[in-house]
């Protein structure tokens, strides 16, 4: 199958409109074709021999150089750490190796890094999760403990006020707040859409200790992220605790199953559904689980409730905005927290244990190995983001 029918065939049924916008930002540059198309990433995968022997983890699925970010904990303090569980699932360790050390060779360019950079901001990503796995404890990072650029928007976040966040995503008609239709976070939701979401946290707010609390203001179609543009997923506004400044909005998403998971079935518990997948590995493998996070089912599927929060952020890796310090001090903390990672999720349902994570850690030769395959990867991503560009161009992935 070439890479026009695979990528047809893996969004067959998502919604057209959010579709189309997937579609335009994966033609914007290698980089974010390779973020729209993690199924198509370990379909290739699947035919390259890594290494056999890796420890089998809790794997994020899609690891990338913007699926780490700021986030407030159900604790109410401030985080940064992995973001992103929709494809979590057991797999060998090298899976989500082997993608992120992909994603800086062909971010490279779209974030002005010179590829020798690019090359050695890898082995800084291998070494510090390598000497983060052999420590065998599991750490995390805030506003205390971070430093270079994570410290710096940690830092910032202090100055984040509800309020302000609030009234950049909103409007108000007469005396009503309502949600900003710009088509750039938001899309507006049919009668039918808003009518089922209503009725879906009238029922959630029922069996809530503060059920005026989730009371909806207003709704609309969310537009966030490039993979998952076409999964429906809306953003609501509620009374939360009154006026604009006390209002939340929370964001209510599809889950879809794992594309990691599809290569490895035999290895995957059982799950009351996809969104109890999403929720409970998000919870083993970050320091603090986010606020309000929660499986929930609406409209006959798996959907995950969370909050959406004015200090959800990420750095910038731009290397035209920072220096090559900032930037591996950044890079070396990733690599901490994907070790971290898999040793908070360690021997779980099938998950290797901390020892034998140990162990792997101080293994020979593995690094290289895992720094030729993503060469590899690379030039294949390059080669089917051109494919995809052409088909795009010629009109081929229109509705």
């Amino acid at each position: 199958m070439d890479v026009f029918n695979e990528i047809r065939a893996f969004n067959a049924g998502r919604e057209q409109e959010r579709l189309q916008l997937k579609f335009q930002k994966m033609r914007m540059d290698a980089f974010s074709f390779f973020r729209g198309t993690c199924h198509l990433f370990y379909n290739r995968l699947a035919e390259i021999k890594l290494i056999k022997s890796a420890p089998i983890v809790w794997v994020c699925g899609d690891l990338h150089l913007e699926n780490f970010g700021s986030y407030k904990g159900s604790n109410r303090l401030a985080y940064f750490d992995l973001n992103d569980f929709d494809e979590a699932a057991l797999a060998p360790a090298s899976w989500d190796l082997v993608r992120i050390l992909t994603s800086f060779i062909v971010g490279a360019e779209s974030l002005s890094i010179r590829l020798p950079e690019a090359q050695k901001l890898c082995s800084i990503f291998l070494n510090s999760y390598s000497s983060a796995l052999a420590q065998g404890k599991a750490y995390w990072i805030e506003d205390e403990t971070a430093r270079g650029l994570i410290r710096v928007l940690l830092g910032s976040l202090q100055s984040r006020k509800r309020a302000s966040f609030i009234r950049s995503r909103t409007v108000t008609k007469g005396r009503t707040c309502v949600l900003k239709i710009d088509g750039k976070k938001t899309l507006a939701a049919t009668a039918a859409q808003r009518s089922a979401v209503i009725d879906f946290m009238h029922r959630f707010a029922k069996i809530q200790s503060q059920p005026k609390f989730f009371k909806v203001l207003d709704v609309a179609r969310r537009i966030a992220g490039t993979g998952s543009l076409g999964v429906q997923r809306y953003v609501i506004l509620i009374e939360g605790k009154g006026s604009t400044g006390g209002h939340y909005l929370l964001d209510l998403k599809q889950s879809l199953s794992s594309c990691v998971a599809s290569h490895f079935d035999a290895l995957q518990p059982s799950w009351r559904s996809q969104a109890h997948r999403v929720v409970e590995l998000q919870r083993r493998m970050q320091a603090m689980p986010a606020a309000m996070l929660q499986a929930v089912r609406f409209d006959g599927s798996a959907y995950v409730l969370r909050e959406l929060q004015p200090t959800e952020d990420r750095v910038s890796l731009d290397r035209a905005q920072q220096n090559t310090g900032e930037l591996e001090i950044t890079v070396e903390a990733m690599g901490q927290m994907l070790a971290w990672a898999q040793l908070r999720s360690a021997g779980r349902n099938g998950s290797a244990t901390a020892d034998e994570l140990i162990y792997f850690s101080q293994r020979k030769k593995w690094k290289e190995k895992l720094l030729i395959a993503s060469y590899a990867c690379a030039r294949q991503v390059k080669k089917d983001a051109a494919s995809f560009n052409r088909a795009f161009d010629n009109g081929a992935l229109n509705a």
